[in-house]
């Protein structure tokens, strides 16, 4: 058989509440990809999950790397590892993603203008605390020259970096990203957002923190750690990212 010409990774710990309704998406864009469905394969890194996640992910088609390294980038790498596609995409478990996603990033990646990109994303609900919070997310995410969503590259170009950096427990992606512009940057390459697409991402952390936690907690409080205290700042992230269930 040819190899896919997508491989979508999918990092996933105790996602089996969510998993899913992202699978059930990732199948209407393989159905809308004007390159057919079987050009795209969907590999999930699973995390060390204690749920049903793995039984999901295998019972819809997908093909599964266990895990054992509890790191975000960790899980990314695993799935990635087991790729053959021409292009990674990188996806977190709970995701929605949009019809036309594969159609608009071939478009983006065929240009070869592109070094890495992302669809950018959008919150399932909004309020004036997420509307607020998003804001100063979206002037970050321009300043700096980044986006999330679907996070898309070709596979040479992640293995030629080493994929993500596991001993990085926070922002794994943006240090991902940081490095593959830095990579294209002599090839004359750069980030690009795909011009739709967004994907839709859960508002999860909002409903059990509050809808104004976001701008204290993570934008305010969270830089200070780092500055006063690195281990503090560690046991947070990994609380918040890790073992917040």
């Amino acid at each position: 058989m040819l190899p896919p010409t997508f491989s979508v990774a999918i990092p996933a710990y105790n996602e089996a509440a969510l998993l899913p309704r992202l699978l059930a998406s990732i199948e209407v864009a393989r159905a809308n990809y004007a390159g057919g469905a079987d050009k795209i394969e969907v590999i999930v890194g699973n995390n060390a999950s204690t749920d049903a996640t793995a039984d999901i992910a295998r019972a819809r088609g997908c093909a599964v790397v266990d895990v054992i390294h509890r790191t975000i980038a960790a899980a990314r790498n695993g799935a990635a590892s087991a790729a053959r596609g021409e292009f990674l995409c990188f996806l977190d478990a709970d995701s929605i993603m949009h019809p036309d996603t594969f159609n608009q990033i071939e478009r983006v990646l065929r240009t070869g203008r592109c070094a890495v990109g992302a669809t950018g994303v959008k919150p399932e609900r909004m309020s004036p605390g997420i509307a607020v919070t998003w804001v100063f997310l979206v002037v970050l995410v321009y300043i700096f020259g980044v986006d999330t969503g679907v996070v898309f590259c070709r596979r040479a170009d992640f293995m030629a970096i080493g994929g993500y950096r596991e001993e990085v427990i926070v922002a794994e992606d943006v240090d991902f990203l940081v490095r593959l512009k830095r990579l294209g940057r002599p090839r004359g390459q750069r980030f690009m957002r795909t011009p739709g697409a967004r994907a839709v991402t859960s508002t999860r952390k909002f409903d059990r923190h509050g809808d104004w936690h976001y701008l204290w907690d993570l934008l305010l409080l969270f830089p200070l750690r780092l500055l006063v205290s690195r281990p503090a700042a560690r046991r947070f992230a990994l609380k918040y990212w890790y073992e917040d269930r």
